[in-house]
């Protein structure tokens, strides 16, 4: 459930960019991106850096959009949001609070919470996050500068990017847990 609140954003965007105004598709994400906010809050949870900052980066296109450039294509639209990610994603390790670990908090124990790995664990999950956000970037930079590129190509490369940062970020506590003899679960399931 908690990895669906995570992605929920990002799947309204993506599907509401095939049926409406870009503009629209982001204003959307950045409401249920609040949304989540909101909800963190009245569970009496943290507000996430993940849901903050996106809320503000689609927030931020969609007023871009608006005001200055409502010419925008699609892949500048996608390319900006992407690159927020990444930059959301990047930062959070620059800044030594890795945005995974905010969720990893939530749903693991204090005794694994206090283990030596837990952070680390949580470096190389938020790492593989931004791997897969720079990936997505590049993907729609290569289609933007090469329009012979056919479409899919660049959704073939989101798609694989997100779909192994979802695996690789169940797997590797798993993996942790058979390495090591720790408690499994480091993350929310990502199922």
């Amino acid at each position: 459930m908690a990895i669906f609140l995570i992605l929920a954003p990002y799947g309204a965007f993506s599907l509401l960019m095939l049926v409406t105004s870009a503009a629209s598709s982001v204003f959307a994400a950045s409401a249920i991106c609040l949304a989540t906010v909101a909800i963190d809050v009245v569970r009496g949870r943290s507000v996430k850096i993940l849901a903050a900052g996106s809320a503000i980066v689609f927030a931020a296109i969609g007023l871009y959009l608006a005001l200055i450039d409502p010419q925008l294509g699609t892949l500048g639209v996608k390319l900006s949001v992407d690159i927020g990610i990444f930059v959301i994603s990047l930062g959070s390790l620059l800044v030594r609070r890795p945005f995974t670990l905010q969720y990893a908090l939530e749903a693991v124990p204090a005794e694994t919470a206090a283990m030596p790995g837990f952070l680390t664990a949580n470096y190389v999950i938020t790492g593989a996050w931004t791997v897969a956000a720079l990936l997505m970037a590049a993907g729609n930079l290569v289609l933007l500068y090469v329009p012979g590129l056919p479409l899919w190509s660049s959704l073939a490369v989101a798609f694989a990017a997100r779909n192994s940062a979802i695996y690789f970020t169940k797997w590797y506590p798993e993996y942790l847990q058979i390495k090591y003899g720790t408690p499994a679960r480091a993350l929310p399931d990502a199922s």
